[in-house]
C-alpha cells in the first residue's frame, strides 16, 4: 500500500485525508500554519462525529480513523518516507509550480505527484518539473469524504505507471476513479454540471419559469433517476431512436450562451455570492443554510451506505 501525504489541509485536503484514513492508510497532512492545521483537525472531529451518528461506523473506529492522521506544518516530515502526494493548495499556477519545486527537491523520482486541481490541465502544472512522468490529476468531488468520484487525468508527460498507481490508491481508499484518456477543460464532472447550469441560467434570464420551479425540475426529476442511470444509459433504457429524436429538434434551441447569465452576472457584481454570504439566487440565513447544508450530508450519507451495502454484496 502507498504510504500517502495530503499537501495542503482546507476543506478538499482534510477530507480526502479523512478518507485515506478511513480507508486503513496512515496519512501525513501538510499545513502552512498552526490554526490552518487546528481548523482541519476540527473539520475532522466534526465530520467523524456525524458519520458516527449515522452509523457508519461506531465511535471505536471514528478514533482510529483519527490517529491515522497526522498534521504537520513542516514540508519534509509530511513528504520526506512518503510515495504518492496528493496537493490540495489553492488554484493558482504559480503558487502549485512552486510547491512541485520544493517537494521534487525532497524526495525521490519514483514518487508520484497529483493535484486535486479542478480546472489546471497536468501538462501546464508538469511543464517546469524535473520528472514530469510521474505527475498526474486526481480531482475529488466535494464533499471528499462523502462522493466517492474521482477524476484521474493523465497529461502528455505523465507515463502509464503512474496512471496505474494512482487508479490503485484511489481504489484502496474505497473510491471510484475514472480514467480521462486526453486533457479537456473542465474534465468530465464539471463539463456535465456546467451544461446543466448554462441550461439553468437561461432559462431564468428568460422568464420560462421561476428559480424554484426550475431547481425542482431537476431534484423531482431526472435528479431522482441520476443516481441509478447516467445520462447515456438513461438513453439507452428510453430508447435511442427517441433520445435522438429529441437531441435533432431541441438542440437547436438550447442555450448557447458564451458567459454567465445576467441574472447571475448581476448577483456577482452586486457581491452576492449565495451561502457563503448570505445572498446570491436565494436568501441564506443562517438556520437555512444549516438545514439545506444539513439535508445535503444526510442524502449524500444515504447513497454512500448503499454504495458500502453494494460492495459487500459484491465481495
Amino acid at each position: 500500500m502507498e504510504k500517502v501525504s495530503i499537501i495542503g489541509c482546507g476543506t478538499m485536503g482534510h477530507s480526502i485525508a479523512l478518507s485515506a484514513a478511513w480507508s486503513g492508510q496512515a496519512v501525513k497532512v501538510y499545513g502552512i500554519s498552526k490554526q490552518d492545521l487546528e481548523n482541519a483537525d476540527k473539520g475532522i472531529r466534526n465530520k467523524l462525529n456525524v458519520m458516527t451518528k449515522n452509523k457508519l461506523f461506531n465511535e471505536s473506529v471514528a478514533q482510529q480513523i483519527r490517529e491515522r492522521i497526522a498534521f504537520s506544518t513542516i514540508l519534509e516530515d509530511v513528504i520526506a518516507e512518503s510515495t504518492f502526494i496528493i496537493e490540495v493548495i489553492p488554484e493558482v499556477l504559480r503558487m502549485k509550480k512552486d510547491m512541485y519545486k520544493k517537494i521534487e527537491g525532497i524526495i525521490g523520482n519514483n514518487v508520484v505527484i497529483a493535484s486535486n486541481t479542478s480546472g489546471f490541465k497536468p501538462s501546464s502544472l508538469a511543464e517546469d518539473m524535473e520528472h514530469p512522468n510521474r505527475f498526474v490529476v486526481t480531482h475529488f468531488w466535494n464533499p471528499g469524504h462523502l462522493i466517492p468520484l474521482v477524476e484521474v487525468v493523465k497529461g502528455e508527460y505523465t507515463d502509464e505507471e503512474t496512471v496505474k498507481r494512482a487508479m490503485q490508491v484511489l481504489t484502496d481508499m474505497n473510491k471510484k476513479p475514472i480514467l480521462l484518456n486526453k486533457e479537456i477543460p473542465g474534465f468530465i464532472g464539471n463539463r456535465l454540471q456546467y451544461a446543466l447550469f448554462r441550461e439553468a441560467q437561461s432559462l431564468l434570464d428568460s422568464g420560462a419559469a421561476t428559480k424554484e420551479d426550475i431547481d425542482a425540475a431537476v431534484t423531482y426529476s431526472i435528479g431522482r433517476r441520476l443516481p441509478v442511470t447516467g445520462p447515456l444509459m438513461t438513453a439507452d433504457m428510453g430508447g435511442l431512436d427517441v433520445f435522438s429524436a429529441i437531441s435533432n429538434y431541441l438542440f437547436a434551441d438550447l442555450s448557447l450562451d458564451r458567459q454567465s447569465g445576467k441574472v447571475l452576472s448581476k448577483l456577482v457584481n452586486e457581491n452576492k455570492f449565495g451561502d457563503k454570504n448570505g445572498e446570491g439566487f436565494y436568501q441564506w440565513e443562517e438556520s437555512v443554510s444549516k438545514q439545506i447544508n444539513a439535508e445535503r450530508e444526510q442524502t449524500l450519507i444515504h447513497f454512500l451506505k448503499n454504495d458500502m451495502k453494494r460492495n459487500e454484496e459484491d465481495k
